[in-house]
This record gives structure tokens, C-alpha cells and sequence, in this order.
């Protein structure tokens, strides 16, 4: 389902290597292709360090200064010491959706026992949706595409449609 081009969408990618030049991004690049193949114009694209507070801040600026209707995280959702990109997300948003977190690792396990250590999070922040991706490209993008079918839904909702919930089937 293509979304109006009039959802704004941003890119954070969280990555000490990447924050300081010692690897290239490859899974911002990604996941932004792919949401700009589906109408989305990704307005903010960065790399911060496995550093939560800069992480929250990348989140809110995006957010709030931003406009942005959908902030997509890459990396940091393991169990490492320094993967706390899950743990700034909730610093900073308001209500949790579990069950899109639910879903990218129901869809993942399925290709990955390593799919059940995931702490991705997704939950709203004011008008925005947020979401937290695996690091690597194709986590990245196989995990997108398991939510894309209802950002839209979500999106709406989130801002205030007060529309029915049909059912798409």
C-alpha cells in the first residue's frame, strides 16, 4: 500500500564504528530506499554513537523540530552493553506499541533463533511513530517490511483519525 507523499520520515542509524567514520552505513541507506519506494520522503538521515542521550535527542529533534510522522532506529537493539538504542526510545516516547515489536520478531524467528534476543522497541512520541530496527541491512529492511503494511493505519491514528479500525481482510 503506497503512502501519500506527505508523511515525513527519519533515519537514525546508531553505530559508534559509523559515528566516527570507521564503517560505512549500510542499513540507513536501506531502510531509507525503502521508504521512499513507498512515498515516504525522508527529511532526516544521521549516525549517532551507541550513546543514549544522543540517541533520545536525535529521536526528539526528529520528532518534534522535525515533524517527522515516522522515526525509524537502525542498530543497537541487542544485548550488549552498548546497545541501548531501545532504552533512549522509551526515554522519550509516550506510549509503547508492543505488538509491531512483537511482530518484527515473530517474522525474524522465523529465519534467526538470534531474532528472540531483540529489545526493539516501537511506541509514540506526540504525533509520531517510532520504531527500532536490527542493525545490519537486512534485518533492517526484512523487519520494515513485516510493520510496512500498517505504518499507514498507524500513522493516521496516532494524529488523531477517528475513522473506523476495519479489518483489511
Amino acid at each position: 500500500m503506497a503512502h501519500p507523499p506527505s508523511l515525513r520520515a527519519a533515519v537514525v542509524t546508531v553505530s559508534d564504528r559509523g559515528a566516527r567514520g570507521q564503517r560505512e552505513d549500510l542499513s540507513g541507506p536501506a531502510v531509507a530506499a525503502v521508504l521512499e519506494d513507498h512515498s515516504f520522503a525522508v527529511v532526516r538521515y544521521l549516525v549517532v554513537p551507541d550513546e543514549r542521550d544522543l540517541i533520545a535527542a536525535a529521536i526528539v529533534a526528529a520528532a518534534d523540530e522535525d515533524a517527522c510522522d515516522l522515526v525509524v532506529t537502525t542498530g543497537g537493539t541487542g544485548v550488549s552493553p552498548r546497545d541501548v538504542t531501545p532504552d533512549a526510545t522509551r526515554d522519550v516516547i509516550d506510549r509503547e506499541i508492543p505488538g509491531m515489536a512483537q511482530a518484527m520478531i515473530a517474522a525474524s524467528l522465523q529465519k534467526t533463533p538470534h531474532a528472540m534476543i531483540s529489545r526493539a522497541v516501537a511506541g509514540i512520541r506526540g504525533r509520531c511513530l517510532v520504531v527500532n530496527l536490527p542493525g545490519s541491512p537486512r534485518g533492517a529492511t526484512e523487519n520494515l517490511a513485516v510493520i510496512l503494511p500498517a505504518l499507514g493505519h498507524a500513522i493516521a491514528k496516532i494524529q488523531g483519525d477517528e475513522g473506523e479500525c476495519a479489518s483489511p481482510l
